[in-house]
């Protein structure tokens, strides 16, 4: 280190060449948000200097503009059904070259395992990837997950360069009640001056100091403007949202000013493969914003600078002297094509082409085959069955939101049993608890698929990852939970008890080992198959159904024990009293 310093400020003083000189380019400078007409010099993949140098190597800018590399505050990376070496591939294709993630899917998978899997995996890529710690595995005592991660299991880690803090808080209530184990948790992180990550989905201001005296100073669950604007006056920093499922940012951006803007950064949280494909990742939240009103200057800030520094990244988020030389290339402030990427001042996209040498193969990660297999009891053709009688809860899909409604409905039924409704639009659906065969099944009813035949089903389920399933009939949704049982995880579209479309995810049920181009192109064929039988286009059918499981979410969510009212943080019946 000592070495690389002084081989630093030799180059700065420009006593000893650089090894890289960006010429012609203008330089976005997220400090004073302004363009500098400037060369930049790089020395051992660090900023060493503005002006004129000599460089062993020179790139000719050609008058483009250089932003400093995008970093995502808050992602899971297994909900873009890649691992982190495939996901690496596809953020830095849109200029992200830092991610914060919180790899608590596969740690309810997979506990330690899981965790020692992710950040293995990581650490080979030519990506920025920190973790933060999952705080709430499992999330709640009312479900079935994999593995518990207490405050000793996750002592090792906290070691770990790549971590950084303690993941979102989920269990608002268990911080409220002061429970032993999660206060373990926050103090364990703040005695060693990490971040912790808050998760406030549903919390009323005035209850929501809590978090802020717990050091818990970020959240990413505001919905609208007084949430956000709530968490900015407690002195938060307010995580913009804009994912697959939840689309925050629009009804966030009224608060975001010139005297709030530097407490705000953006977040995808969860965002599928065909949508990173497709739209992007914090580039196309950049496009949005900018499009709505932002400038572009004040928006390059809050997803660079903004982030690093809410997560104490001091070397990271700009372009200046001492910052490490993440950046990317574009003609274009508003519509930001990126062209050529690089981190720590390697090439890693050239001309929209990833620099493949880079990026390792998924068998070189030793831990791929510890991961546990599927465990389930055996089904039956009565294990969808729902005695109703009259009266029933039903789970209302809210398009493009995690949160959902509830709402009362009189349901037909035949010999007091449910049957579902196309017509009505009610559909059964059934969570499988898959970890460790202990038979529990959750059934409920859940209206806003308008699937108009078969099932779906998916191995990913926020946040205990049991299999979730939802079908016009039982025989269907029978012949796509036992498939997936069968093929180790993954998505399915069955219909008249065929397999009509599947992903295969075999990483914990969560991840594909196909590569992000198949996975990507797979996905598509499955999203497909699902609108074919009349699933709703105004959402992603399968990301919204692994998130009905979800139950730190209001209002109404199902598990492998049952249905879950979140706002009385309680299991209750599916028939109304």
């Amino acid at each position: 280190m000592t070495s690389d310093l002084i081989q630093e400020i030799q180059a700065s003083g420009k006593q000893i060449p650089a090894d890289l000189v960006v010429k012609n380019g203008k330089i976005v400078n997220v400090f004073t948000r302004q363009i500098m007409e400037t060369d930049l010099a790089i020395k051992n993949g660090k900023v060493v200097g503005f002006g004129s140098y000599e460089g062993k190597e020179i790139l000719d800018a050609k008058g483009q503009f250089v932003v400093p590399g995008l970093i995502d505050g808050h992602v899971h990376i297994e909900s873009s059904l890649l691992p982190p070496h495939e996901f690496a591939k596809i953020s830095l294709l849109h200029g992200v070259t830092t991610v914060i993630t919180d790899p608590h899917e596969i740690g309810n998978v997979a506990g330690e395992t899981g965790l020692h899997y992710m950040i293995t995996d990581a650490k080979a890529t030519p990506m920025n990837i920190f973790t933060m710690l999952p705080s709430c595995v499992p999330v709640t005592p009312f479900e079935t997950n994999g593995a518990t991660l207490t405050a000793q299991n996750l002592a090792p880690f906290m070691t770990e360069t790549e971590v950084l803090g303690l993941a979102e808080v989920m269990n608002y209530h268990a911080v409220a009640q002061t429970e032993a184990e999660i206060i373990a948790k926050i103090t364990a992180i703040q005695q060693a001056g990490g971040v912790i990550d808050g998760h406030a989905a549903g919390i009323a201001a005035e209850e929501l100091a809590l978090y802020p005296t717990a050091q818990i100073r970020t959240d990413h669950e505001a919905v609208n403007a007084k949430e956000a604007q709530a968490r900015l006056e407690l002195g938060m920093y307010l995580m913009i949202r804009e994912g697959t499922v939840a689309k925050d940012l629009h009804a966030i951006l009224p608060v975001v000013n010139e005297a709030t803007a530097r407490r705000c950064l953006f977040v995808t949280d969860d965002k599928l493969i065909d949508d990173l494909v497709e739209e992007g990742s914090i580039d196309h939240i950049l496009r949005l914003a900018i499009a709505a009103g932002l400038e572009p200057l004040l928006a390059i800030q809050m997803a660079t600078l903004n982030a690093a520094e809410c997560f104490h990244l001091r070397t990271l988020g700009a372009l200046a002297p001492g910052y490490q030389a993440d950046f990317f290339l574009t003609d274009d402030l508003t519509s930001l094509p990126i062209y050529d990427v690089f981190v720590k001042g390697q090439q890693v996209v050239s001309q929209q082409k990833l620099v493949t040498d880079l990026f390792p193969k998924a068998t070189e990660n030793p831990l791929l085959a510890e991961l546990p297999d599927m465990s389930a009891a055996p089904l039956t053709k009565t294990s969808f069955q729902l005695p109703v009688n009259g009266l029933a809860k039903i789970i209302e899909v809210i398009p493009n939101s995690l949160i959902t409604k509830q709402v009362l409905a009189t349901v037909p039924t035949e010999d007091q049993l449910f049957m579902p409704s196309i017509e009505e639009d009610f559909l059964k659906i059934a969570v499988v608890e898959r970890h460790h065969a202990t038979g529990n099944i959750g059934l409920g009813i859940v209206k806003g698929f308008q699937l108009q035949t078969g099932a779906l089903a998916t191995s990913v389920s926020h946040d205990s990852h049991n299999i979730v399933v939802v079908g016009t009939n039982d025989e269907d949704m029978l012949s796509a939970v036992n498939r997936l049982l069968e093929t180790g995880g993954g998505m399915i579209v069955v219909n008249q008890q065929q397999e009509i479309q599947r992903l295969p995810l075999a990483i914990g049920g969560l991840m594909s080992t196909l590569g992000y181009q198949e996975t990507y192109q797979r996905l598509v064929a499955l999203t497909d198959a699902a609108h074919y039988q009349g699933a709703s286009s105004e959402f992603d059918p399968f990301l919204t159904l692994s998130f009905l499981t979800l139950s730190v979410i209001p209002k109404l969510k199902i598990t492998d024990r049952g249905l879950f009212s979140f706002s009385e943080f309680a299991l209750t019946k599916v028939e109304a009293e």
